[in-house]
């Protein structure tokens, strides 16, 4: 009866123990989620023929904790909800929304798109001629998927302060800046840094 008692102590021990250390790892896990980088994956075409569909991407959090503007040609995650203040609560439901998506697919984010930074704040663009132009002088893009891109506009756009304006590679099948707009920096909230894709 004692040794039945032993051996039940020594089960919830180690239940205890594997418990904790599921605990620990999981909150590791979501603090360097949060702050540093995450792996994600590409869903859709937007960005081909540079990333495919079902591409995994090594994302820097870096430059978006510390507010940093990003660069031309940066290929960037953002939050295609650009009408509204993202807020560190947001940063924190990406993350919940991140770990639930491995159980259920109704979880997954469709505001989160990868992009790629074209104009910064005071640039002015204008897409003519199946070309983007960017303060007066024609972009060289080898990395597009078309050589021309079937979109124009009369009007010249634009960066205004505190924003970006992105698109993506694949022009003539993409949604991005030309329909939402200038993204603010807040809503760029990563930095690829790396395709795992093989």
């Amino acid at each position: 009866m004692a040794e039945e008692k032993s051996i039940g102590k020594q089960i919830i021990h180690e239940i205890g123990e594997w418990l904790y250390a599921i605990i620990i790892a999981l909150a590791i896990a979501i603090v360097v989620h949060l702050f540093l980088g995450q792996i994600t994956r590409v869903s859709g075409e937007s960005m081909e023929d540079t990333l495919h569909n079902g591409d995994f991407l090594v994302v820097s959090k870096l430059d978006h904790i510390q507010g940093n503007m990003p660069q031309y040609g940066d290929i960037v995650i953002i939050d295609s909800r650009v009408n509204r203040d993202r807020t560190w609560k947001d940063d924190v439901a990406d993350v919940v929304s991140n770990y639930a998506s491995i159980f259920s697919k109704d979880a997954e984010r469709h505001d989160a798109w990868v992009k790629r930074v074209i104009g910064l704040p005071g640039d002015t663009l204008e897409f003519k001629d199946g070309h983007v132009w960017r303060n007066g002088k024609e972009l060289e893009e080898p990395y597009t998927k078309e050589p021309t891109m079937q979109y124009s506009q009369t009007a010249p756009v634009v960066v205004p302060e505190g924003h970006v304006f992105v698109m993506g590679d694949n022009r003539n099948h993409s949604s991005d800046s030309r329909f939402i707009g200038p993204v603010p920096i807040k809503n760029v909230i990563g930095h690829v840094v790396y395709d795992l894709s093989f």
